[in-house]
């Protein structure tokens, strides 16, 4: 690593959002007031996916990141696909096809065991849909969430309230219909993985810079980085649960190879906040109502979050 210039380019990265448009506009508020111009005008901004689900205003939160190219010229936005998103843009037939040939379908097969509890959507064209579109648009037959404590709204994913942000109900193919062109071109561009060399971040040294990996999840310990890496940036589509979007236990480390390359790993995904070292998790909110949206600012470290009071 090397020492980093006094002024550094920031980077800030920002957590799970699941529908939430005040949060969101709130904690854009305050990065804007923490970071300060012109800084926050030309920064770089990570999005570490799933923008839909479980609050109520997922249209309007599509609305505003569609926006953000266009409203702030100068800074650089990547969007990374949560395993939400994902199963959101499954169900809209804008995932890329298998390039072995095979057919979505053939990714139910693995979990067919779970079809009746989880209710997968049936109507149409369910018939070669990826299976975390199936699960994501269908009916859960059980009320409670018992990891979470939480009631299910609508199907597995709690996608409910993303169908019902377009005046649709639950479950209905017309939302096929009702989700607009530049949402679908959104959706459909979400990268699954972001490699950003020379990040500077702050350390017990100072200030260094650093290879940073964003992906939703994180990358499996035990698997070679580079076919993880080589899958991610392919986007492939044969995989029937993408481990380092869905992943929990098996994704939360940094790999081994990694550690030894000073290599910053920043995920959403997991309902908490944890930063050790060069791993970060910036995922406070987790889509409940009551918990706060949160971001991280490079090279300070610093927490950002929807509640705080910055004005005074």
């Amino acid at each position: 690593m090397e020492s980093e210039p006094s002024n550094p380019r920031v980077v800030c990265c920002i957590g799970d959002i699941h529908g939430h448009i005040d949060k969101l506009q709130n904690l854009w508020t305050n990065l804007e007031t923490q970071i300060g111009q012109p800084h926050f005008q030309t920064s770089l901004i990570i999005f570490l996916g799933d923008y839909c689900d479980r609050g109520p205003s997922t249209k309007k939160v599509l609305d505003f990141l569609v926006s953000l190219p266009q409203n702030y010229p100068k800074q650089s936005h990547v969007f990374l696909c949560g395993n939400h998103d994902l199963a959101f843009g499954a169900f809209l037939g804008l995932l890329p096809n298998p390039k072995d040939g095979s057919l979505f379908k053939d990714t139910w097969r693995e979990f067919e065991m779970s079809e009746v509890r989880e209710g997968w959507y049936r109507g149409e064209g369910y018939e070669n849909m990826h299976l975390q579109g199936r699960r994501w648009a269908g009916k859960i037959t059980v009320k409670e969430n018992t990891i979470k404590g939480t009631e299910y709204l609508g199907s597995i994913y709690d996608a409910g309230p993303t169908f019902e942000s377009y005046g649709v109900q639950h479950g209905s193919s017309d939302l096929m219909r009702a989700v607009p062109d530049e949402h679908k071109r959104f959706l459909a561009d979400l990268v699954w993985i972001h490699e950003e060399d020379n990040v500077p971040i702050e350390t017990e040294g100072g200030i260094k810079t650093c290879k940073l990996i964003a992906v939703h999840g994180g990358l499996e310990k035990r698997k070679s980085v580079q076919e993880q890496l080589e899958t991610l940036k392919t986007k492939d589509t044969r995989i029937p649960k993408v481990e380092a979007l869905s992943g929990r236990k098996s994704v939360w480390d940094i790999p081994e190879e990694l550690s030894e390359t000073s290599t910053i790993v920043v995920s959403g995904h997991h309902g908490k906040l944890h930063m050790d070292g060069l791993r970060l998790v910036i995922d406070e909110g987790g889509g409940l109502k009551s918990n706060p949206i949160a971001a991280v600012v490079l090279p300070s470290k610093k927490i950002v979050r929807d509640t705080d009071n910055l004005m005074n």
